[in-house]
């Protein structure tokens, strides 16, 4: 029986942007810079179709505008708070503060508590203008510990990982 050599991951650094499809995207970029402090960056001209780029605590976020054939595939606008969803979720010191800042703002939301062993993990879920589900959480007082202990899988961990 022939041993198959193990297939090498891809050689990534780190996470570059998230993207979203927007029904109007200016509406979404003045959600994302008002309610979440994202910051406007210079998008390459070479892109000729409506979007804006936003930068902020080490992440992008790119906004495109739908074209009528992709406004079906968006999801409701009006629809349960389900943190199941698709999601991107951002870390924060202070849930009582991101909950006063959505009430401020008008946002409906929902907040759960995770207790793993008597770590608490505190969570806000919300939609963006568009539907897209967003989360704040204080997730990282849960440790990451991977699961496979493997010499081979402890070396490809990333330096923040494998500090910890």
């Amino acid at each position: 029986m022939a041993v198959q050599k193990e297939k090498k991951t891809l050689p990534l650094k780190s996470l570059n942007h998230v993207s979203r499809v927007c029904r109007n995207v200016h509406i979404t970029t003045r959600f994302y810079e008002k309610v979440l402090g994202f910051i406007p960056i210079v998008r390459p001209d070479a892109l000729k179709f409506d979007g804006a780029w936003l930068h902020n605590y080490g992440i992008s976020i790119h906004l495109l505008q739908a074209e009528n054939q992709e406004l079906s595939s968006l999801p409701p606008v009006e629809k349960e708070i389900n943190s199941r969803d698709d999601h991107i979720s951002f870390q924060s010191d202070s849930i009582l503060g991101v909950e006063q800042a959505l009430q401020e703002h008008g946002i409906k939301f929902t907040r759960k508590t995770i207790d793993e062993n008597g770590v608490l993990i505190e969570q806000v879920f919300f939609h963006d203008p568009d539907g897209f589900m967003i989360e704040i959480c204080t997730c990282e007082n849960l440790p990451i510990q991977p699961l496979i202990t493997t010499p081979s899988s402890i070396c490809n961990l990333s330096p923040a990982l494998s500090a910890r």
